[in-house]
C-alpha cells in the first residue's frame, strides 16, 4: 500500500486529517504508529479544530521537517533552505485547493470550531471534503520525496 492509499485507509478509520498523514509516512520518518499518532493528534482541524491551517498540511510539514529540517541554531541559510521547502509544499498544496487554510477549505459547509468532534458518520464522509486533502498532500509529499532525496 502506498502513502496515499494508508493516509485515506487511515482517515476512513476514524482519524483526524492531520494522524492520517502524519501516520501514512511511519515508514520513511521512522516514528512508530503510536507516537506518529499522539504527536499529529493536535493538529486536526486546523489544530484542535480552531479551523486554522490545514491538518494535512501541518503533517506534511512536520515530515518534512523530519526528512530535511535543520538543526542548527545559527545558520540561517540553512533555515531559509527549510522556510523555502515547506513554503514550496504549502504552494503545491494551494495551486489544488487555493488555501492551505482549513476554514477556507471547508467554505461550503457549517463547521465549527466547538472543540467536540463530529461523529464520523456515513453522512460525514459525504460532505466531508477532507479525504481529498488527505490525497492531495500525501501525493505532494510523495512527489516531493522521489525528486528530492533525503
Amino acid at each position: 500500500m502506498n502513502h496515499t492509499e494508508k493516509a485515506c485507509q487511515l482517515f476512513a478509520e476514524g482519524r483526524n486529517c492531520s494522524q492520517a498523514v502524519f501516520t501514512a509516512f511511519c515508514d520513511v520518518t521512522g516514528i512508530d504508529e503510536n507516537t506518529a499518532l499522539r504527536l499529529s493528534s493536535s493538529f486536526g482541524g486546523g489544530m484542535g479544530r480552531m479551523r486554522q491551517v490545514c491538518g494535512t498540511c501541518s503533517a506534511m510539514f512536520m515530515i518534512a521537517g523530519m526528512l530535511y529540517g535543520y538543526t542548527s541554531k545559527n545558520d540561517i541559510n540553512e533555515k531559509a533552505e527549510h522556510y523555502r521547502r515547506i513554503q514550496y509544499l504549502a504552494q503545491e498544496f494551494k495551486n489544488r485547493h487555493e488555501t492551505i487554510n482549513c476554514l477556507e477549505l471547508l467554505k461550503n459547509l457549517k463547521v465549527t470550531s466547538d472543540p467536540q468532534p463530529e461523529e464520523r458518520t456515513e453522512q460525514y464522509y459525504k460532505v466531508r471534503p477532507c479525504i481529498k486533502f488527505v490525497r492531495s498532500a500525501s501525493e505532494i509529499l510523495d512527489k516531493y520525496i522521489a525528486e528530492n532525496p533525503y
